[in-house]
């Protein structure tokens, strides 16, 4: 195996490269295809070329293109919604307006930039990433609208982009200026509404807001789900508004009437009063789960979505099968016809599943299977095969520790939303079956009181789609669970040695080597805390890997990581001395594009970084688009090679437990299917480059941000496997990420990372993962609940420890000296690390990371 030789990344040219414009296509192509109509009535949109526009809000010419922390990319342009609208040749009325906004949030961000350097010297003891995200950034509302003056400007319509910042490490709040609109915005719209016939709202958010405001307003006759949608933002949504592309996006979250509606409203992160522990009471009633089994009213409901022409979806087909993998599954055939007259368009079918009511009380209806169609024009007909695993059906029995299937009658839905899915067939197991006998893991060690759905309503509601079937004849069949294969989980033991290439360089290296193979290099640390920005040899990236066995025999590359999901970010540039030194200048210079550092005298040669940034992953998800997750892999995998990154820390796929999460915006749905899948498909497109790889994280139940270092996530083992685990299993059965992130928080009193039952038991044991495990960053030196070590992370089988730090190596050290850490498992470790590596783009002949699984 031949390493590559490394060079400078980037390039010291200032044109825009042809893989930037390439890419700038798909980001625009992909934010497209997420943006969710919610609401279209009086035929408001599309908008007809050169439509007079009076354009407001203070997301209108500052877009928000993602989140801040970890997840911000450090692009060459954005185009704003403004920008975007003009470019598409609609003519904006309100230019003096948006020009007067503009130099207000400037003096609004100066004065944000000096309170978050004050907080840095007073209170936060140096810690700049602590001192930036305990001070978000609240976006000014902007000067009034003068309706007099708007309802002569000769604009046909009003827009009003309400926009929000969201970010790591603070979760948001349900206040005006956040989850709630304020004053000033609503008399803004309200003057919008005074002026104008019809009134568009884009909603430009992180995460979900309270819209009850909406109803206040009738002229407000469209809105748009627009979220956060990466450089080409504005041009996309001028891509929609003007019919160019027709919208195809459908919600990945259940849109609630009012926040309390949610079932952890009271008591999640802050709202609790203590930090320090979160008890998930809603247990598996998440999103649409708990709404649709409590009969709660909705705003809009998962998997909703509007269009500009209309679909019809015909049953065909609904019966048993065997998967192309060999699975017992069921199969429901559809032909979808688009019935408009004037525009193409995509549709999302979705497949629900009601389980039988019976020991287990479970979810009136559950996600099992998804597609979207290709662009069909008007009168065209395509057919789509929905295949559900029968695994997918499964719930765990804490009793018998064990997947099960109970007895009983199951329904299946066919829709284009989980409110519009009808009952389309039916199945009857004869008995209960256990699909996968496995060992318990992460024991709760306290009563936790459960939220329990009223039995009898549920058997009522069961019972009266049961009629409804019988009644319309619907498909039919029975699965027999004598046919039914059970797996039993052999739990593996610590071995001696370990196959391979990769098991002969650990035979052989010395303890010290073994130490430093354990962590991040810790001479690459630029005192970033916890957010990642390590890198030297490419400047910006999160981290590298140690060089203690590059030479001969060994050949063990240092590999690069770098963060995401939206993209990878990097320094947007750097300087190469005389000398030929890297100068990647400090933290501050590739935070926000340098926007916190001093300016600097040039030092010697500019080279230039600069990554597309694609939307966040919940806008992604909303495509509902498999296909276009694996052309955006592809992309950024070529990004990774340009720049010679292995690992792309994500993406992250953590569940919408609650709106106010801070971090919602990198995460993709609060549904483990369609978050597991999503994730597959990223990864597949990433891993299709030879040497590439994705970080699937945060895993796992890092639902909050307030106190991440430090909280626990009290949940039972039902909730942790059904909710918060599976969609990680999904992800590393269907596409094996070259490597995995734990998360900050505690499990049921236990670290994450020093988990042996979720790194060990669940992912390698149960579901086969073959890759290696990591550390978020600082999780063993920052912890604010006890102590989360090193020494334990390797116990645990969390083979990394990043970014590395000398205090890791001293806790491995010492624990192998007093005997509470055996070599073997530290061998273990080594080895998962040393095995992705010699499989990475560091070598002259590395081949697709997925190959080896097909």
């Amino acid at each position: 195996m031949k390493l590559r030789k490394r060079g400078y990344v980037g390039t010291t040219s200032t044109e825009m490269s042809q893989r930037e414009k390439d890419n700038a296509i798909l980001a625009r192509e992909a934010a497209a295809e997420g943006f969710v109509l919610l609401k279209n009535e009086a035929q408001t949109l599309p908008l007809k070329p050169g439509t007079k526009i009076g354009l407001y809000g203070a997301g209108a010419v500052r877009t928000i293109k993602g989140g801040t922390g970890s997840g911000d990319v450090n692009n060459r342009y954005n185009v704003n919604i403004y920008d975007g609208l003009k470019n598409a040749g609609f003519e904006i009325t309100s230019g003096d307006w948006l020009d007067g906004y503009d130099s207000g949030y400037m003096q609004a961000r100066e004065s944000w930039k000096a309170e978050i350097f004050r907080k840095l010297k007073e209170e936060c003891n140096g810690n700049f990433f602590e001192a930036y995200s305990t001070t978000p950034f609240s976006m000014p509302a902007g000067e009034p609208v003068d309706a007099e003056a708007a309802k002569a400007d000769g604009a046909e319509v009003g827009i009003y982009v309400l926009a929000r910042i969201a970010g790591e490490n603070a979760d948001r709040r349900d206040e005006p200026g956040d989850y709630y609109i304020t004053e000033e915005e609503r008399a803004q719209i309200a003057a919008l509404c005074e002026a104008y016939e019809k009134v568009i709202l884009v909603v430009n958010t992180g995460g979900l807001i309270d819209l009850a405001f909406t109803d206040e307003f009738s002229n407000i006759t469209a809105i748009l789900q627009f979220v956060q949608a990466g450089q080409e933002g504005g041009n996309a949504l001028a891509d929609v508004i003007s019919g160019k592309v027709t919208p195809s996006g459908k919600m990945t979250d259940t849109w609630a009437l009012d926040y309390m509606d949610y079932p952890n409203a009271a008591y999640f992160s802050h709202k609790s009063g203590d930090v320090y522990r979160e008890e998930y009471r809603e247990g598996i009633y998440v999103g649409y789960r708990y709404f649709d089994t409590f009969d709660v009213p909705v705003r809009y409901s998962f998997g909703y979505g509007l269009s500009y022409t209309d679909f019809d979806i015909k049953v065909t087909d609904v019966s048993k099968k065997i998967s192309s993998k060999g699975r017992p599954s069921f199969s429901v055939s559809v032909d979808v016809t688009n019935i408009g007259a004037t525009y193409s368009g995509k549709e999302v079918v979705q497949v629900y599943v009601s389980c039988p009511q019976g020991k287990l009380h479970k979810e009136f209806r559950r996600l099992t299977a998804f597609e979207k169609t290709k662009l069909l024009a008007p009168g065209e007909t395509q057919s789509l095969e929905l295949i559900t695993d029968l695994y997918h059906l499964a719930s765990y029995s804490e009793e018998q520790a064990a997947w099960m299937l109970e007895e009983g009658i199951y329904g299946i839905w066919i829709g284009n939303s989980l409110s519009e899915a009808v009952l389309c067939g039916r199945f009857r197991l004869n008995e209960d079956k256990i699909l996968v006998q496995c060992e318990h893991i992460c024991p709760l060690k306290e009563k936790l009181e459960e939220v329990q759905p009223d039995k009898e309503k549920l058997e009522e509601k069961q019972n009266a789609w049961i009629q409804e079937a019988n009644k319309e004849q619907l498909p039919y069949f029975r699965i027999w669970a004598e046919n039914l294969p059970t797996a039993t989980i052999i739990y593996q033991e610590l071995q001696d040695h370990y196959p391979g290439r990769a098991g002969e360089i650990v035979d052989q290296l010395s303890t010290d080597e073994l130490i430093a193979l354990a962590t991040g290099d810790p001479a690459k640390d630029q005192g970033a805390s916890a957010l990642g920005s390590a890198g030297q040899t490419v400047p910006g990236a999160a981290a590298e890997t140690v060089n203690v066995a590059e030479k001969d025999p060994y050949n063990v590359a240092s590999i690069v990581l770098a963060d995401g999901p939206a993209g990878l970010r990097l320094r947007s540039e750097y300087q190469v001395r005389e000398d030929g030194s890297i100068d990647g200048g400090d933290f501050l210079d590739g935070f926000e594009n340098g926007y916190f550092a001093e300016p600097k005298e040039p030092t010697g040669t500019v080279y230039h970084q600069y990554c597309t940034a694609i939307p966040v992953g919940t806008l992604l998800a909303q495509s509902w688009n498999l296909d276009l997750m694996k052309k955006l892999g592809q992309m950024i995998a070529g990004e990774m090679n340009e720049f010679e990154v292995t690992l792309w820390l994500a993406p992250g796929m953590s569940l919408h437990r609650n709106p106010l999460c801070g971090r919602n915006f990198e995460y993709y749905s609060e549904d483990p299917l369609l978050a597991g899948r999503m994730a597959s498909a990223m990864t597949l497109g990433v891993q299709s480059v030879p040497g590439c790889g994705t970080t699937i994280k945060h895993y796992a139940c890092n639902n909050q941000e307030d106190n991440r270092m430090g909280s626990d996530s009290i949940l039972s083992e039902r909730t942790l496997r059904e909710i918060y685990l599976k969609g990680f299993e999904i992800a590393i059965c269907n596409a094996q990420p070259m490597a995995m992130m734990t998360s900050y928080n505690l499990i049921n009193g236990v670290h994450a990372a020093n988990s042996y039952d979720i790194c060990t038991k669940a992912a390698r044991d149960e579901w086969g993962f073959e890759g290696a495990i990591m550390t978020d960053w600082t999780t063993t030196t920052d912890s604010t609940a006890g102590e989360c070590t090193a020494a334990g992370c390797m116990k645990a089988g969390n083979d990394m420890v990043m970014p590395g730090d000398i205090r890791d190596h001293a806790s491995i050290r010492q624990a192998l000296e007093d005997g509470s850490l055996d070599i073997r498992e530290l061998k273990r470790c080594v080895y998962h690390t040393v095995k992705i590596i010699l499989q990475s783009n560091q070598y002259e002949d590395a081949v697709s990371y997925e190959d080896q699984f097909k």
